[in-house]
């Protein structure tokens, strides 16, 4: 007897449904056979599915079995097809309503005892299954709140695969999930992350991180150590605005797929804030595997990406960031598929400027020899110095500030700033999809809406001779003085707001 289930697969972040043909042979020579390209996890699934259906106090006749994975030519991989398999033997043995199967999607790990396991990338099955017109989704009970973030599609949370079976033959019914309100409007919360207010002076700093928040531009500090650089990049998390629903949506939807969302959490309010150690290999900073999985910078897409002491990272490693800060995407290519990846991130680097840390320094003394100052710096390189718009030195702060108690102007008040001029981008952008930030205009668009005023135009020329800026240089100040302006709540980019811009283009730290 043949049953046909249906379930679904993940390719990079989208859904590809599967068809999963069980057929009965009870002629045959006992066999379990699964084909149609699967993994060794799959595999495996023979194992975990005759266990579960015997423990779950159902019959498992030694027979022949012919599994099925169709599409044959798309890979399968991981342990999701547990569940449509033994839901297809127990319709090809006549232990499964047949009629009740049409127009659902079957999803989960299977556990010996038959209990129903939790799986990654259930965001991208579910809206592809609602795509594709299926009604019903039979998914994990873990997974059942990131599977009703998608509309119009019944989810039915699933504890054990007796349990099923008793709600496929109306004996025990399973209700289906009831979804919660998805309300953007209460803010995330942000308790944990740190406050602006607790970092003393760096006032020039702060104005930089503020002016980055405000347009999503990247940044690059260069300081001495212990001059509070990570601390300075570990409070940006609070006063980014507030996530829309379909950021929120999008960045949840990586984060499945990577199977990283908290189990209480399954929408991400808050932006994500990766760090990742500058040990870090191409493939987990970009992502990568024979089978494509999002990197370090996928993950901090819409969020920050932050390379503390970047010039530790190695120098090969930082240059594959070069496309992504330009194109704001990862495209990753096999010998069987290329995938693309969304990576539209802010990147946020702390270096020391030399070996020793000290060199600049008004109080120790730099104990490096100039040679090894410039090979040190120069780990990292012109093209990706040209992509960072604000750099910015952190000088130590004396100890007057240090002692002050008076506290410094909380995030919250530095958040209110950056919505505000968040709001005026999203305003100007209305209408082109791809616009979420100042940071994100083409030439095109930098050509529409960053045309400075006739003194400002003067004061770019002068500039362009004098430091001899490439064109994206140029771009990038325009980009940076519009962001000014917002934060300024002027229409126009004058003087003052582009005199800013260009002090934050990079200056020759050894002389």
């Amino acid at each position: 007897m043949l049953s046909t289930i249906y379930s679904c697969a993940v390719v990079g972040l989208d859904g590809e449904i599967i068809q999963v043909e069980v057929d009965y042979n009870p002629h045959g020579m006992p066999a379990f056979t699964v084909v149609g390209l699967p993994d060794a996890a799959v595999q495996e699934s023979r194992e975990r599915v005759r266990a579960a259906i015997r423990n779950s106090g159902m019959q498992f006749p030694s027979k022949r079995y012919t599994v099925n994975l169709a599409p044959a030519n798309l890979r399968k991989e991981g342990p999701a097809y547990d569940l449509p398999m033994a839901i297809g033997v127990l319709a090809s043995t006549d232990q499964a309503p047949l009629e009740r199967l049409v127009g659902a999607i079957f999803v989960g790990e299977l556990s010996l005892d038959g209990s129903v396991r939790h799986v990654g990338g259930i965001l991208p099955i579910a809206h592809s299954a609602r795509q594709e017109g299926f009604e019903v989704m039979y998914v994990p009970e873990e997974d059942a709140p990131q599977a009703a973030l998608v509309p119009d599609i019944d989810v039915i949370p699933v504890r054990s695969l007796g349990h099923l079976v008793e709600h496929l033959y109306d004996l025990q019914p399973i209700p289906a999930y009831v979804r919660g309100e998805l309300d953007t409007s209460i803010p995330p919360d942000l308790d944990g992350l740190t406050d602006f207010a607790d970092v003393k002076g760096q006032e020039h700093v702060k104005r930089a991180l503020e002016v980055a928040a405000a347009g999503s531009h990247n940044v690059l500090m260069v300081g001495p150590p212990g001059v509070g650089k990570t601390l300075l990049a570990r409070a940006l998390p609070g006063i980014l605005p507030t996530m829309s629903l379909e950021e929120a949506l999008e960045v949840t939807r990586i984060y499945s797929v990577a199977d990283l969302l908290p189990a209480d959490k399954p929408l991400i309010r808050v932006r994500p804030f990766r760090s990742p150690h500058h040990t870090v290999s191409e493939a987990g900073l970009i992502g990568g595997g024979s089978w494509p999985r999002p990197g370090e910078a996928s993950l901090a897409h819409r969020g920050i990406l932050f390379a503390d002491e970047i010039l530790e990272f190695g120098q090969h490693t930082l240059e594959v960031l070069r496309q992504p800060i330009e194109d704001k995407v990862v495209t990753i290519s096999r010998a069987r598929v290329a995938l693309s990846f969304p990576a539209n991130f802010m990147l946020v680097a702390a270096m020391n400027p030399c070996p020793c840390g000290y060199y600049g320094d008004p109080v120790r003394e730099c104990t490096c020899s100039p040679a090894t100052i410039r090979r040190y710096q120069q780990r990292l390189s012109g093209p990706l110095m040209d992509r960072i718009d604000i750099h910015i030195e952190v000088p130590r702060v004396n100890y007057d500030k240090l002692t002050d108690d008076r506290r410094a102007e909380p995030s919250a008040v530095i958040r209110e700033r950056v919505e505000a001029a968040r709001d005026r981008q999203r305003h100007r952008f209305r209408g082109e999809a791809r616009l979420q930030s100042n940071a994100d205009m083409g030439p095109s668009e930098i050509r529409r809406f960053c045309q400075p005023a006739p003194a400002g135009q003067q004061l770019l020329n002068t500039t362009l001779r004098q430091m001899q800026l490439s064109a994206r240089a140029y771009h990038r100040i325009l980009k940076l003085g519009r962001t000014i302006a917002d934060l300024a709540d002027s229409d126009t980019i004058e003087v003052p707001h582009l005199a800013e811009a260009i002090q934050y283009r990079p200056r020759k730290l050894l002389y």
